[in-house]
């Protein structure tokens, strides 16, 4: 069962996928928007995406609060997902995601990538960070 992990953010997705086995994670790519609401190209090329790799579910990442209550962005999110669920079909779980973009973003600096780079690569390795914890999840379970 192929899985795509999504980090949803007010002008990028950071896309990844899982391997056919569903056992390891790989980011894919960054999506980028002009616009935060400007929502239709985005959602096209994670359709693509859902075709290209045969996905049959999603984790977004899901942005709560470090005392565990749901902000304005978790928000967002969810309403993110309603649209990806009415448009894909797909089923959609929320996965908690804080503190992926801070592991991220230690992973490059510790891999020597240069700062202005890690700003292009970032959220894609966030998602995969998060498609894994959900892979690991399940894999205990």
């Amino acid at each position: 069962m192929r899985v795509m992990g999504l980090d949803y953010g007010s002008r990028t997705v950071g896309v990844a996928v899982c391997d056919p086995l569903g056992l390891t994670a790989q980011a894919l790519e960054t999506i980028t928007r002009d616009e935060e609401n400007k929502l239709r190209p985005t959602l096209r090329r994670i359709e693509a995406l859902i075709a290209e790799y045969e996905i049959e579910t999603i984790v977004l990442g899901y942005p709560k609060n470090m005392d565990d209550s749901i902000g304005e962005r978790a928000q967002k999110t969810e309403e993110f997902k309603h649209m990806l669920e009415k448009r894909t079909g797909l089923e959609v779980i929320l996965w908690d995601e804080r503190l992926t973009t801070v592991a991220a973003n230690e992973i490059l600096m510790e891999s020597g990538v240069r700062r202005e780079d890690r700003k292009k690569v970032i959220d894609k390795i966030a998602a995969g960070l998060i498609l894994q914890g959900y892979l690991d999840y399940r894999r205990e379970k």
